[in-house]
């Protein structure tokens, strides 16, 4: 045993790796243990597998109309029953989470680099860099984020690229606020000093070492912030803002729905029970992320 702690503790690359190995397998552990987390993951999952396969697995296509199969309630033929159109529910469900993840994914990749970047400069060099930079995040977080969004898209136009847009330019402002404050920390570290001390330019340091430090928090916060972008979405969706006809939306399912609720009411509950099993499940996955990536959790 103290052969194999000596090894591990050796600064070679081949210990290093092994160190990594480790680490990975014991934070796997750590979240395979806490069962809501893996009904997270399993939902999340499911998401990702139904979007990609929906051409496949679909029993019907989502927006053929055939108005003799108006509002049949759920059962053998129809798993989900038809809409106002006689347009196949399941069918419809399955292709808008192609919708959904395509949303989640592009907010993801756009709205958290430009937060960490903002806040990683803010936090590094401080001065009139972070005065400018925070008071302009303060202008983004002084709106609610349905609200500034509802008013990029009007400016811009409905459709699902300005409604990723409109989510994304009010979705960054929470990253560069956690990544402002991860870096005041980091700055003042000895290794920063050090690496300081060898020549390292400013944009070396933060993103050579400032940036990989700040990446474990950004992944908690980007995948508890997903079921905040699905509901913003839905919300657009909702009002007509978003995703447009023929592509098969839940929030907008859910609006085309809401007129028969009391007779067909599976024509919105279906699609309204997606956007709430869909973002419970990102909020269980990163509920169990943040206890196993952010250590001041635990």
């Amino acid at each position: 045993m103290t052969v194999l702690r000596a090894w591990l503790t050796a600064d070679t690359p081949s210990s290093r790796n092994h160190a990594r190995a480790i680490q990975a397998y014991l934070s796997w552990r750590a979240l395979a243990s806490n069962p809501l987390t893996v009904i997270g993951l399993l939902i999340v999952v499911a998401l990702v597998i139904f979007a990609i396969l929906a051409p496949w697995i679909a029993p019907r296509s989502p927006i053929a109309q055939d108005l003799t199969q108006r509002f049949i309630s759920p059962g053998a033929e129809y798993w989900f029953g038809t809409d106002e159109f006689g347009r196949d529910i399941l069918s419809r469900i399955l292709y808008g989470a192609r919708v959904t993840l395509y949303i989640v994914v592009l907010v993801a990749v756009t709205a958290a680099p430009v937060g960490l970047l903002v806040g990683t400069v803010a936090g590094y060099f401080g001065g009139w860099a972070d005065v400018v930079l925070m008071r302009v995040t303060d202008i983004f977080l002084a709106f609610p984020r349905l609200i500034l969004a509802l008013a990029f898209v009007s400016a811009l136009g409905p459709g699902i690229e300005n409604a990723v847009l409109a989510i994304a330019l009010t979705a960054w402002p929470p990253y560069a606020r956690i990544a402002r404050a991860e870096t005041l920390t980091i700055r003042s570290s000895d290794f920063i000093a050090a690496v300081r001390l060898q020549g390292a330019s400013g944009s070396r340091i933060i993103l050579g070492h400032v940036v990989p430090l700040c990446s474990s928090s950004m992944i908690v916060r980007v995948t508890l912030d997903m079921a905040g972008v699905i509901l913003t979405a839905a919300g657009l969706g909702f009002l007509g803002l978003g995703a447009q006809p023929p592509l098969s939306e839940w929030g907008a399912m859910v609006s085309s729905g809401r007129r028969y609720l009391l007779d067909f009411w599976w024509v919105a509950t279906i699609p309204g029970l997606a956007i709430f099993v869909v973002s419970l499940g990102f909020n269980l996955l990163g509920d169990g992320l943040r206890d196993v990536l952010d250590p001041k959790s635990s």
